[in-house]
């Protein structure tokens, strides 16, 4: 069964938490909510223990990033129209003798 209950904090924690003896029963549920509605969190004696997520973003946060990942993610931006002019600052260079 779905535990919907207050936390120390008083805050009322979502839907999508379980309590481990209904996790296991319930197995095939978790998962199909995982798939449909994000991570699912499994708690043992009260206290978050482990998050059910689906397959494809467990890959995903286990990828490492790369400098395409960056690049994607500011051409997604909405700052992706803004144009970032280089500066080019000509000063004289001094000798120095070492």
């Amino acid at each position: 069964m779905k535990i919907n209950k207050s936390t120390k904090s008083g805050r009322s924690r979502p839907g999508n938490c379980w309590r481990l003896q209904d996790a296991k029963a319930r197995l095939s549920e978790v998962v199909r909510q995982a798939q449909q509605r994000g991570p699912q969190r499994v708690t043992l004696h009260g206290r978050d223990a482990v998050v059910v997520v689906r397959a494809d973003e467990f890959d995903r946060m286990r990828r490492p990033i790369s400098g395409r990942d960056i690049v994607a993610a500011l051409a997604t931006s909405p700052l992706a129209g803004v144009n970032f002019g280089r500066m080019t600052i000509k000063s004289r260079v001094r000798d120095v003798s070492l």
